[in-house]
């Protein structure tokens, strides 16, 4: 009995001892050279590439580290996909305390898995967590994890033009009280869900419902961050807008009914010049309510291009500006509107074929293709880079 107490004494003092040496060092950072790898034993079937619906179908493995608030992140892990287990007084579940990313994979001519721009991803993940008080991280490590996760999921890219494998990094608090305040803990995963086109019968314009009575953001909010918290409320009007016989809602702002978002996606108009000298490419400022999508920075970035618009025959001035529904009703009526765009990282460029507001139709020309000049050589362009045919400026990052 006394060795067996001696023994429960020792075990407690080296407990402690371990304890106050983590304090000492402080709570471990995300650390990817820590890596655990456990291989699912039983792999799913592939699900082939015509049947694929968007967030339908998910990879046999996914990402998973957790934060204490003592002792830090956890040793990293890449485990077969499973349910996670949360305490229902997580504050996940409680505030919604939860940020996310989305980026792709696509497979090169090499047959080597590539991401598009990832770091962009990494560092609007790092300011999502930064502004919901999250446990941080390095994202450079979280990138050198997806990387290693697409590798060994690799098989879930379709190599067949226009598919991918999407990426969902998220950070989840799990903080188990529900008094309101920072999540001292937290669960940082990566799930994976092989995709298609987002238009699989082909490029097909979308029609916008303009909406002011709700605001998807507003000055000083979190429109600029990829939190759970912004897309909820988005469900209702996009309900709404359907019923009205639109695809998505074109987000105003402010008594000037400003143009900021469509749907889920930034917003671009092209607009004809009255000096005759080419075309204005338009989208709104990054003034805290418009999210800095990745696709969007890349779209302004080409189109900025002197080599883009010589080898397109192009000739674009790109602006960064707040501009309206009467800017765009009186671009209309002057015939200088010629395209309007929603960009993101799901449908990459979809055209706009019409606008409603105020019980009446903004008509924007019809494209055979689908898209017009503009759309088309952005769309190109970026998807030649995704998928590896094309280098630009290292966007293209290999999983090797």
């Amino acid at each position: 009995m006394a060795i067996e107490t001696s023994a429960s004494v020792s075990d407690e003092n080296s407990s402690h001892l371990q304890k106050a040496s983590v304090q000492d060092a402080g709570p471990a950072p995300l650390d990817a050279s820590k890596l655990k790898i456990t291989l699912t034993q039983s792999p799913k079937a592939l699900v082939p590439p015509e049947q694929l619906r968007f967030g339908h179908t998910f990879s046999d493995h996914m990402i998973f580290a957790a934060y204490d608030p003592v002792t830090g992140w956890s040793a990293p892990e890449i485990k077969p996909y499973a349910p996670l287990t949360l305490d229902p007084s997580s504050s996940c579940f409680q505030y919604c305390t939860n940020v996310f990313e989305g980026l792709k994979a696509y497979v090169g001519p090499d047959g080597t898995p590539r991401l598009f721009r990832p770091e962009l991803n990494m560092r609007r993940l790092e300011r999502s967590v930064a502004r919901f008080a999250l446990p941080p991280f390095d994202g450079d490590e979280v990138l050198k994890l997806i990387k290693r996760f697409v590798q060994i999921d690799a098989r879930w890219i379709p190599a067949v033009p226009g598919h991918g494998l999407y990426l969902r990094p998220t950070v989840i608090g799990t903080r188990t009280a529900i008094n309101l305040t920072a999540s001292e803990s937290a669960i940082l995963f990566v799930i994976a869900s092989p995709t298609g086109p987002y238009f699989p019968q082909g490029l097909r314009p979308i029609s916008l419902l303009a909406v002011s009575d709700c605001v998807r953001a507003w000055p000083g909010g979190t429109g600029s961050d990829k939190v759970g918290g912004n897309y909820a409320p988005i469900i209702l009007p996009q309900q709404l807008a359907a019923k009205q016989g639109y695809d998505q809602m074109l987000w105003l702002f402010g008594e000037d009914n400003r143009v900021t978002e469509a749907g889920i996606m930034n917003f671009f108009v092209v607009v004809t010049r009255e000096d005759g000298d080419g075309l204005d490419v338009i989208t709104a400022p990054l003034d805290g309510t418009i999210l800095p999508g990745v696709t969007r920075a890349s779209c302004l970035s080409l189109a900025s291009s002197p080599a883009f618009q010589k080898e397109q025959s192009l000739r674009l001035h790109t602006h960064e500006r707040v501009f309206t529904m009467a800017d765009l009703v009186q671009w209309s009526a002057q015939g200088r509107l010629v395209e309007a765009l929603s960009v993101g990282t799901a449908a990459i460029i979809a055209s706009v074929s019409k606008i409603g507001w105020k019980g009446k139709d903004i008509t924007l020309p019809a494209y055979e293709a689908g898209l017009g000049p503009v759309g088309m050589a952005l769309r190109e362009k970026v998807v030649a880079i995704q998928e590896g045919r094309e280098e630009w400026e290292g966007w293209g990052v290999a999983c090797d």
